[in-house]
């Protein structure tokens, strides 16, 4: 299959970027300012000192129900777990590979919506895999979010508690969640200022914060320009993930659809902003899919490309494709993986290929469809 065929494949989906606000949860502690937190517990005839207290609860010992809080006065955690604590994820399934080290959940949201959210435990570190969004209205036609289109953005609160509970998995077994990228459902720069606000809570130190380092959080993109200027300009030093998949406009027009708002070059020119203002290395994206963007000159092209737009701030995660249902494409041989990646590094751009988990359990990167079965 060339490429083409994709233009004759099922019509594409439109890109999505205004996301319905129906059915958001109630707010949740999370969702609140300081100064909010205060208002509402006074609001409820407390003792401002409390939000402090509940503040530790939640992001330093990861509990989320007052009930449970036993310096809370017993006569008033009904009424905090009422006006702050809101059920915002009830857990459907939970399924595991590769000996118990991967975990894939399903979460039902308040409103019946599905996202899914992936726990990776290594020798030497935890990667939590979050989403941003239930769906995703970015239409890549070899992502089976994107296929599945947007359902509507989370709030802050519904991409905070997926971080508290998987810590809180990870203390209940003895170790110590250490890595958040967000590359589950969604695109996190359409739904831009509840990420922002997550990765604040997900990085500062408790009681503001569950203290996961910055440097260990990865935000991706497909290629979200502006921004990712105004990602550079929040004073974070996450790690930016873009989505490329292919260094031509020609090709990225159909095979990640926002490449017809914003050019590879402007995208480029984005991640070099991004790069000089955070100091930090730019990660790269690539899906490699057999007879379609995997051929040597493409390789050889992106890696050009890289080195002259971001010089020694890039690297390349050359990811195996990973089967979705009902797709034709398949994932490159060995051999022309092993290709690409040498013709890349002898453009002077680091490559390497991506430890891929979860396939057996659609867990991988591009699998996540959120469905019961």
């Amino acid at each position: 299959m060339v490429w083409k065929d994709i233009c004759i494949m099922a019509s594409p989906l439109p890109l999505v970027f205004d996301a319905s606000r129906r059915s958001m949860p109630p707010k949740h502690f999370a969702d609140l300012s300081t100064e909010e937190r205060r208002e509402a517990v006074v609001a409820l005839g407390l003792p401002k000192f409390r939000v402090d207290q509940l503040a530790r609860h939640y992001y330093a010992r990861l509990e989320a129900d007052p009930r449970t809080m036993t310096d809370l006065p017993a006569a008033r955690r009904d009424d905090v777990a009422k006006a702050l604590f809101p059920t915002l994820m009830t857990p459907v399934k939970a399924v595991e590979c590769d000996g118990g080290e991967t975990a894939k959940t399903l979460w039902r949201l308040h409103d019946g919506t599905l996202l899914e959210s992936v726990l990776m435990k290594y020798p030497d570190r935890a990667t939590l895999c979050i989403s941003s969004q239930a769906g995703c209205g970015m239409a890549c036609p070899f992502c089976a979010t994107g296929q599945g289109g947007l359902d509507r953005n989370l709030s802050t609160a519904e991409i905070v508690d997926q971080v508290r509970a998987a810590a809180a998995s990870m203390q209940a077994e003895g170790g110590r969640l250490s890595n958040i990228v967000f590359m589950g459902m969604g695109e996190p720069l359409a739904n831009y200022k509840r990420v922002v606000s997550a990765v604040r809570q997900i990085t500062s130190p408790a009681p503001e914060g569950f203290g996961i380092s910055q440097r260990n959080v990865t935000v991706s993109t497909v290629g979200l320009a502006p921004a990712i200027r105004k990602l550079a300009d929040e004073g974070l030093s996450v790690t930016l993930a873009v989505s490329l998949h292919t260094p031509d406009d020609e090709l990225r027009d159909t095979l990640v659809p926002v490449n017809n708002r914003w050019s590879v070059q402007q995208v480029l020119d984005a991640a070099r902003y991004y790069a000089d203002k955070t100091g930090r290395r730019v990660s790269i994206e690539y899906a490699l899919i057999r007879d379609v963007n995997d051929q040597g000159w493409r390789a050889d092209m992106l890696g050009k490309k890289l080195h002259k737009a971001l010089g020694s701030r890039v690297h390349v995660n050359l990811i195996p494709l990973n089967p979705t249902p009902g797709s034709k494409w398949d994932a490159s041989p060995k051999e022309q993986q092993d290709e690409f990646v040498r013709r890349v590094a002898a453009q002077g751009v680091p490559c390497t290929v991506r430890d891929t988990r979860g396939q057996e359990i659609a867990a991988a990167c591009g699998q996540l469809a959120a469905e019961e079965r």
